[in-house]
Order: structure tokens, then C-alpha cells, then sequence
């Protein structure tokens, strides 16, 4: 994943729209393929993968606002 400078709401709204399409593309096939199937298991594991790459994408924007200590 590449790095990018958030420095105004119009870039974090980009970030966002970016974001979440790559997480929509990835995670959210699978969980609509286990639906279609109604595979119980599937549906599981899948939602649960687009609740933890959405959760890692709110944090990684929340680790970039974080200022970093110096040593």
C-alpha cells in the first residue's frame, strides 16, 4: 500500500471513496458469493474479513493523524 498525504477533507473523502471500492472489490465478493450460496460458513468467515478490513482501514488513516514520537 502506497503512502499519501491527507491534508484536506477533500483528500480524506478521496481516501475514503479509494478505500473502501479496493475493500468492496476484495472482501465484499466473497461474502456475497457465501450469501448466494447460503453457505453458513462462508458467510461467516467472509463478514467477518470485511469487518476486519474495514477496521484496518479506519485505523490505518487514524495511524497517519497520530503524530510520531522522536527518540
Amino acid at each position: 500500500m502506497e503512502t499519501i498525504e491527507i491534508s484536506t477533507r477533500s483528500d480524506f473523502a478521496l481516501w475514503a471513496i479509494e478505500r473502501a471500492q479496493e475493500i468492496v472489490m476484495s472482501e465484499g465478493s466473497a461474502l456475497a458469493l457465501a450469501a448466494r450460496d447460503m453457505d453458513e460458513a462462508a458467510l461467516k468467515e467472509s463478514g467477518a474479513a470485511l469487518g476486519k478490513a474495514i477496521a484496518d482501514a479506519m485505523l490505518e488513516v487514524f495511524d497517519g493523524l497520530v503524530p510520531e514520537e522522536t527518540a
